[in-house]
């Protein structure tokens, strides 16, 4: 067996902005920690600090007065606070814009995902969730309505496109955010399978089915003919799923730890005398500071 091991892969920026925020959380206020929402979309994670005493949160009301809490790093609704991703930010603060000059906004994106659902809460009124390009022809506003679009950002940036340009032959007039919204490390980490993928034949995506961008990898290599896994850990493939002889392409969503994918080559190795080839697509140099309030911490 040959292993492509892909890059970049894994933790981008903000996931790792949000898992230093919670351990440097846990460090100076300890325990019981509560976080609304997942931290970041992967299980191994969650477990990990769970086991050390935080406490995932769904609803507001099961947090106790007083306590400790954070957000997740996909962005809450006003209502609650401010997105934790800059990246999510930059979308939020298009939606109050687009919104204060009264345009309907369309919104790119999977229905109840939570990047999605803080989104919507900036203007409720103003927005119109897309999920696909049915969708978009199905839109009844009027043709020259005042419209515009955003997209959550981590969706398969092949499809936005398409959606996109559905949007565009109906609404000549729609206009967009200044720059892509679609996250750097989603756009960098298909990129490098698309780019890999060709030289492949099967792929392993580590990453949880509540990841969004995770779930995209796999898309995409299903798209290019490949069979394609997507995992927690090498312990959930089962052997029958590979020979033993071919090419296997491994990258990671970014929210999947580096550890999940050294412990993916080890066993490969282990099992099929597998070698290993490094393959750089893309570099990445990006990283956001811890919010201020974990930087600057009164007593």
């Amino acid at each position: 067996m040959k292993i492509i091991l892909a890059n970049p892969r894994g933790f981008c920026a903000g996931v790792n902005m949000a898992i230093d925020s919670l351990e440097r959380a846990l460090e100076l206020f300890g325990t019981p920690l509560y976080v609304y929402h997942e931290i970041v979309h992967n299980r191994p994670v969650v477990e990990r600090f769970s086991r050390r005493g935080v406490v995932f949160v769904d609803h507001i009301h099961e947090i106790p007065e007083g306590a400790t809490v954070l957000y997740s790093a996909h962005g809450v609704a006003p209502a609650i606070r401010q997105a934790t991703c800059p990246l999510v930010t930059k979308v939020h603060l298009e939606a109050v814009r687009f919104a204060r000059e009264n345009y309907t906004i369309v919104l790119i994106g999977h229905e109840g995902h939570d990047e999605v659902l803080g989104t919507t809460g900036e203007a409720p009124e103003h927005i119109r969730l897309v999920q696909n390009e049915a969708d978009a022809e199905a839109l009844d506003l009027a043709p020259d309505a005042k419209v515009a679009y955003l997209t959550q950002t981590t969706l398969s940036v092949d499809d936005a496109e398409r959606i996109i340009k559905v949007l565009r032959r109906r609404f000549p007039q729609i206009v967009g955010p200044h720059r892509d919204d679609i996250c750097y490390a989603t756009q960098n980490r298909q990129e490098a399978v698309k780019e890999l993928v060709p030289e492949a034949d099967a792929v392993i995506v580590l990453g949880s089915r509540n990841s969004s961008n995770s779930m995209r990898l796999a898309e995409l290599a299903r798209a290019h003919g490949k069979p394609a896994y997507l995992i927690d850990g090498i312990h959930e493939l089962e052997p029958a799923r590979l020979r033993g002889d071919e090419t296997v392409l491994v990258t990671a969503g970014a929210s999947a730890p580096e550890e999940v994918v050294e412990e993916c080559v080890r066993e490969l190795q282990a099992r099929y005398g597998a070698s290993v080839e490094n393959r750089m697509v893309r570099e990445e140099h990006v990283s956001f500071p811890l919010p201020r309030e974990l930087r600057v911490v009164t007593n």
